[in-house]
């Protein structure tokens, strides 16, 4: 083979050849062929490897995700609470849980059907990225449920946080412009606030963040505001 031939191999091919040490000019034609016949399956396997690590973090995204609402859906929800209770833990700074609830939200699928449910729940999730920070952490905990880690938040900070994201739900509302004799069903938001205390696990945490909602909902039941 001659030397010029030698520099036409693409870059991957001559990566390889310098990484063994071989002088092809130097070998006779059935090695030279044997050894771009390795190079090209070698090069072949790297460029399926770069696929699949490709797809791998496209599975990993998806597996995260709430298969609806841009946010985490549980199983990865509850992960990140023990990344940060860990941190918390570590550095003994303070961590807060809000656990909410939809209003309402029932009448919405019975009245105006699941599609009109699933619209709710997209403003709902869209009102709790745009309204707290990067660094906070956004689920969907099935249903209507959501939950919000807020890191380096003390109690009192959290609580007016919930107070702000409960008044953005509590402005939702869903009604038929076509049919005035369709009622118009208004959302709400019971959102329970819980500070993490230190040795408390993750489903501990949000369990404490459960009650606290549901104690929430009563409370605004009792005021008119929530039906179920």
């Amino acid at each position: 083979m001659a030397k010029d031939e030698f520099q036409t191999y693409s870059g991957e091919y001559r990566a390889l050849l310098d990484a063994l040490g071989l002088d092809m000019t130097r070998l006779d034609r059935r090695t030279r062929a044997a050894i771009e016949a390795l190079c090209e399956e070698v090069v072949s396997l790297r460029n399926e490897a770069g696929g699949l690590r490709e797809a791998l973090a496209d599975s990993e995204l998806l597996a995260d995700n709430d298969t609806l609402c841009p946010v985490f859906n549980r199983r990865a929800f509850e992960r990140e609470v023990r990344r940060e209770i860990a941190l918390s833990g570590r550095f003994q700074t303070p961590l807060s849980l809000i656990f909410i609830d939809l209003d309402n939200f029932k009448l919405v699928n019975d009245i105006y059907g699941h599609a009109a449910g699933d619209s709710v729940l997209l403003k709902v999730a869209d009102i709790l990225m745009e309204r707290t920070r990067e660094t906070d952490i956004v689920g969907r905990l099935g249903g209507d449920e959501f939950g919000v880690v807020l890191a380096h938040a003390t109690f009192d900070d959290s609580q007016r946080k919930a107070a702000q994201l409960a008044a953005a739900i509590d402005a939702l509302e869903v009604r038929d412009q076509s049919n005035r004799a369709t009622p118009i069903v208004q959302i709400g938001g019971s959102c329970g606030v819980v500070e993490w205390r230190n040795g408390q696990s993750a489903a501990a945490l949000i369990a404490r963040a459960d009650q606290a909602m549901f104690l929430e909902k009563s409370r605004r039941k009792a005021a008119g505001r929530a039906i179920r």
